[in-house]
């Protein structure tokens, strides 16, 4: 079963303003407090392809987990591990730049629990129709997610017949269905992303105005000075 949600938005600065927040949205809690669930942030590869112009980027984010607890709490300790819902989880994005033509695509899936839930989020950044990257002083934004749970699908594959008469009868399982408990999932998923993805534009928005009043050399130095550590 697959759940997906599209939402769109306007910026109001310029492309090339924009797609440099989107660079630095993750580089420090105190220039955006609403990233304070990444835990790190690391490029894995960054082209420039000599064809086109574009800039292609590999980026791999350590983030505090998304799994909702209300999610986190159907599932057996056998594919949780236990503990609190709040453990760390890797999410691979990958983006493409082309700032002659005014666009930039960016997708960003999980690389864990995707047994749980998958989660792909892809966004297309736009000019208005009738602007340029150098005039252009707006920003369109279509950020689509896709949710996909085969939880059911998976426990129902690895148990006999027999077993999962059992557990149909006596079980977790048996409360909900494979597809009550995909639906259930992707449903949960669905509401804390849309409440995450305004959290998103609010931190973007942020670091849009600090670019607007300081440019990147305050707001890099404003990042420097976060990260170095304190002396007694």
């Amino acid at each position: 079963m697959v759940l997906t949600h599209t939402t769109n938005h306007t910026y109001s600065h310029p492309f090339p303003t924009v797609t440099l927040a989107y660079f630095l949205r993750y580089c420090s809690p105190k220039l955006n407090p609403f990233a304070a669930h990444v835990l790190s942030t690391d490029t894995i590869e960054q082209r420039v392809d000599p064809a086109t112009g574009r800039l292609h980027t590999t980026r791999l984010h350590l983030k505090k987990s998304r799994l909702p607890p209300a999610v986190f709490k159907l599932l057996p300790v056998s594919i949780t591990g236990g503990g609190a819902p709040d453990k760390a989880s890797y999410v691979l994005e990958t983006s493409v730049v082309d700032m002659r033509e005014g666009w930039m695509t960016t997708e960003s899936r999980n690389l864990n629990f995707v047994g749980v839930l998958s989660v792909v989020e892809k966004q297309t950044y736009t000019l208005p129709e009738a602007s340029s990257p150098k005039t252009g002083g707006t920003t369109d934004v279509e950020t689509s997610v896709v949710f996909k749970s085969r939880l059911g699908e998976r426990i129902r594959d690895k148990l006999g017949e027999k077993a999962q008469q059992h557990v149909q009868e006596d079980g977790w399982l048996a409360r909900f269905g494979s597809r009550g408990i995909q639906r259930t999932i992707e449903s949960l998923a669905s509401t804390k992303t849309q409440d995450q993805l305004g959290k998103s534009r609010e931190g973007m928005s942020m670091i849009l105005e600090r670019l607007r009043h300081t440019g990147i050399i305050g707001v890099l130095e404003h990042r420097r000075a976060a990260s170095a550590p304190t002396t007694k």
